[in-house]
């Protein structure tokens, strides 16, 4: 079936073509490469995996709460709306939430897609090059996996919420490759790796648990990527080219953590939208959700050399600065053994199975 026919909202980005100002550079220097990102080149070589095989697509999502996620997750949860919903309502909204949430991943994703082919377009160096192009395929399974679930499990999708539709034009219509790395392999892959992980680890619900842990183990050297990259790149920088970044990075924080109120979520599920989202905005629950989705940025932000005092103090204001001093690269090894238990548990299944 036609996405077009599952989408329960009308999607004015239909077509949607923005006008990328890419400049193409070609480099003439095959040897000029750095240990780290060649080593991540071969771990992204070896780490390739097929969506179609590796995923049990044969499990079905709970038609009660299809990722068998607590109720606690969801943004009114507790709220007077809620409590006046009865078990029929509370069942249509598990179902939309999470079509909602998954459907933004998999747009993400297609940005995701487009940003890094335009890395490997744009980037000078050879190395970034290489590293880039096993991203771009990374980046379609990833849309590959998160439509087929959305697809053929929920049967329902949600058009790209306003936010990460304003983020993605900012991405794609800078000129500077190094703001391509930054927003997307920075701030974009850096909170999805965050809302990724809630999924991850609260779902019991196999089937979606294990799409996130392998799309997670992908994500996890992609923002290594940015990362290496750009502590290298910033560095030369002047302080007016510094802090013309760090504005961007302020920006791009507060339209990340904005995203998540689900504006176009409420109506459609016939509850009251004013009241709903002045609820998420001044729940506890969700101020702690917004919060830990910044558990990788602000590290990676911090080591790539963007931490000036404005950005400390915005991210003190945002309720995010106390990750600075988390020890990303473990994060991110851990997301890769995640995965490797994954498969391992996958195996024990098959062999009982058989």
């Amino acid at each position: 079936m036609s996405t077009q026919f599952l989408y329960k909202l009308p999607v004015e980005q239909t077509n949607w073509v923005v006008d990328g100002n890419t400049h193409t550079r070609f480099t003439w220097e095959y040897d000029d490469s750095r240990d780290q990102m060649l080593k991540l080149y071969d771990k992204g070589k070896k780490q390739q995996w097929d969506a179609a095989e590796r995923i049990d697509w044969s499990l079905d999502l709970d038609p009660e709460n299809p990722m068998e996620l607590p109720d606690e997750l969801i943004r009114i949860y507790g709220s007077p709306m809620w409590e006046k919903m009865n078990e029929e309502e509370r069942r249509r909204l598990r179902h939309h939430s999470q079509a909602w949430q998954i459907s933004q991943f998999l747009h993400g994703e297609q940005g995701a897609l487009v940003c890094t082919a335009k890395i490997v377009q744009e980037v000078p160096q050879i190395d970034s090059k290489y590293y880039a192009a096993t991203q771009v395929i990374d980046e379609a399974r990833h849309v590959e996996a998160y439509s087929r679930l959305l697809h053929d499990k929920f049967e329902l999708a949600y058009p790209i919420t306003p936010p990460l539709k304003s983020l993605l034009d900012n991405i794609v219509t800078e000129s500077r490759w190094d703001f391509t790395y930054l927003g997307m392999q920075v701030l974009i892959e850096g909170l999805a790796l965050g809302a990724f992980h809630g999924i991850r680890e609260m779902s019991k619900n196999r089937l979606a648990s294990s799409v996130n842990a392998y799309v997670m183990q992908d994500e996890a050297r992609h923002v290594a990527f940015g990362r290496i990259a750009l502590r290298d790149y910033y560095p030369e920088l002047t302080e007016a080219e510094r802090r013309e970044r760090e504005e961007f990075v302020i920006e791009a924080s507060l339209f990340m953590r904005d995203r998540f109120s689900a504006d176009e979520l409420w109506e459609r599920v016939g509850l009251p939208k004013d009241e709903c989202i002045a609820w998420v905005e001044k729940s506890e629950g969700m101020k702690l959700f917004r919060s830990r989705l910044f558990t990788r940025i602000v590290p990676i932000i911090k080591d790539i050399g963007l931490w000036s005092q404005t950005v400390q103090d915005a991210y003190e204001k945002m309720g995010v600065l106390q990750y600075a001093d988390i020890d990303s690269a473990a994060l991110l090894e851990d997301d890769n053994l995640v995965a490797e238990r994954f498969d391992a548990e996958q195996e024990e299944l098959r062999a009982i199975a058989n």
